[in-house]
């Protein structure tokens, strides 16, 4: 069985930094388990490990999609399992950390997902009301509350994804995804961090801040010019749609900046009620006045060294 060290947790609670330390300790090679983390350009706003430190440790599923691409949960499991086998069998362990949910979930536990419907065409047998995404996501709710209850309200593409998998097959979505866990694929430790809601909130916003000054509105303006398809997945991410309808006269720049920093802090708790459910995960408390997250690092180093027998 394969090794892996995972590290979850909200946004802005440290996973990087964790992570950076613990594939130096190691040896390790890093996965991104971020679901925007993929797309080419999208680098200020997703928070990407910095040049310098893709030049110390070797990051992997960063940077492998222009943003009009499609990037899904399946292509990430397929992706990231190649790079599981890779990194094992070169004799390293391989590092994931991200805070996609689904994409960790799916990936440690085996998820089997229904296919698209061959269609292709997602919207062509929904009812006049399809429109409004609010609409979609209680008519989710009402056939399959299970599925509804993962996907956010807004999360337009699968919710109509889910819908089209109750038409073409009459069964809900969760069915393939519960029948599937039947353990953890791989021999892994999966470290979680938290730290009190109100010190993890200042950070969200401090780093909304300093994506700000980083050139995160010039950022964005660079994607929205490319005249992305509405549908695309990288203008859903936080950051840049909201600072996209700045651009389109819809917000002013002090709104869209307090939507941001309000968007995350709900990603941030959806983040948590997430790994929560996941009962492997071991938790790391991280203080308001721990930035070195030096005691994170002194338990997860024992256990993993324990876990894998390193000195």
């Amino acid at each position: 069985m394969n090794r892996l060290i995972v590290v979850v947790g909200p946004t802005a609670v440290g996973k990087s930094d964790l992570a950076m330390q613990l594939a130096q300790r190691f040896d390790c090679e890093i996965i991104s388990g971020d679901s925007m983390c993929v797309y080419r350009g999208l680098d200020i706003g997703t928070a990407k490990p910095s040049p310098a430190d893709r030049r110390r440790i070797a990051h992997h599923l960063i940077d492998i999609r222009d943003p009009g691409e499609s990037f899904s949960v399946v292509d990430f499991q397929k992706l990231a399992g190649e790079a599981i086998a890779d990194i094992n069998h070169r004799g390293k362990i391989p590092l994931l950390v991200g805070g996609t949910g689904l994409y960790v979930q799916a990936l440690l536990e085996g998820y089997r997902f229904n296919p698209t419907p061959r269609s292709g065409q997602p919207e062509a047998a929904l009812p006049a009301d399809a429109a409004d995404t609010a609409a979609l996501h209680e008519r989710l709710d009402r056939q399959d509350p299970a599925a509804a209850a993962r996907i956010h309200p807004h999360d337009r593409k699968r919710i109509l994804r889910a819908l089209e998998v109750l038409a073409a097959e009459e069964r809900p979505i969760s069915q393939d995804k519960a029948a599937s866990r039947q353990g953890l694929l791989y021999e892994c430790l999966v470290f979680g961090i938290d730290m009190e809601r109100p010190s993890l909130y200042r950070r969200i916003d401090a780093r909304v801040d300093r994506m700000l000054a980083d050139g995160l509105v010039e950022e964005a303006q660079v994607i929205w010019r490319m005249d992305l398809p509405e549908t695309s997945t990288a203008l859903q991410a936080i950051g840049y749609k909201e600072l996209i309808d700045h651009f389109q006269d819809r917000i002013s720049l002090a709104d869209a900046v307090e939507r941001i920093k309000q968007s995350s802090r709900r990603y941030a708790k959806r983040q948590l009620t997430w790994f929560r459910r996941m009962p492997y995960v071991f938790w790391l408390e991280r203080s308001a006045d721990d930035e070195t997250l030096s005691t994170a690092f002194a338990t997860a180093e024992r256990q993993v060294a324990e876990k894998f027998s390193i000195k």
